[in-house]
């Protein structure tokens, strides 16, 4: 009898594990579909608009329960373009992202709230050394594709807004009205095509 309990155990512990991982599936972010922009004001009087043309990272999509979903990402941030190649060299010299010291920035979820048809997903940003608290506004995933070779996609964006001082990024000059060159204020958006890992 007892070693029927223990058979039964085992088989219950079996099946709850087979039902787990059926309820979830792993992703690769596709770095040639996805990109992560930024808008920063400039003098008070326009927004500056950027990419960063590598985004990479991966993760766990829970389908029958979204908030216990996980997603890392990692940008190069030496590929920042804002198609002024004086203003990139500026970016990535130790006035700004300081590349040569601080290559990427990461972000890893620790958290994911339902919030009506979007998500909130909430996680750890580090950038320029320093580690911050970050919540996006997430549209998607969305719904499974076959590409024409026969890979799964799907596809999310988000968008956040951060304070660059926050995060070591003190540079500025200041205009004769008070005005700063560079605004503190950095929207940030990221498109990413996920993969379904076979």
């Amino acid at each position: 009898m007892e070693t029927l309990r223990v058979l039964f155990f085992t088989g219950a512990l079996v099946l709850l594990s087979v039902a787990a991982m059926a309820q979830t599936s792993n992703w690769d972010i596709d770095p040639m579909h996805s990109t992560a922009q930024f808008t920063v004001r400039h003098m008070g009087i326009s927004n500056v608009q950027g990419d960063f043309t590598k985004v990479t990272g991966s993760g766990t999509l829970n389908e029958k329960d979204i908030t216990q979903s996980q997603v890392q990402a990692t940008i190069d941030v030496s590929t920042v373009d804002t198609r002024v190649a004086d203003r990139d060299k500026d970016l990535k010299s130790p006035n700004f992202f300081d590349v040569e010291k601080y290559p990427t920035m990461e972000f890893k979820s620790t958290k994911i709230v339902k919030n009506g048809d979007k998500l909130q997903v909430t996680g750890d940003l580090t950038l320029h050394g320093t580690t911050k608290s970050v919540t996006l506004d997430v549209d998607g995933p969305t719904p499974e594709t076959k590409d024409p070779w026969g890979n799964t996609r799907r596809g999310l964006s988000g968008t956040t807004t951060i304070n660059r001082q926050d995060f070591g990024l003190k540079w500025n000059n200041r205009l004769g009205t008070g005005e700063a060159v560079v605004g503190d204020i950095v929207k940030i958006q990221i498109d990413v095509e996920l993969v379904k890992k076979k």
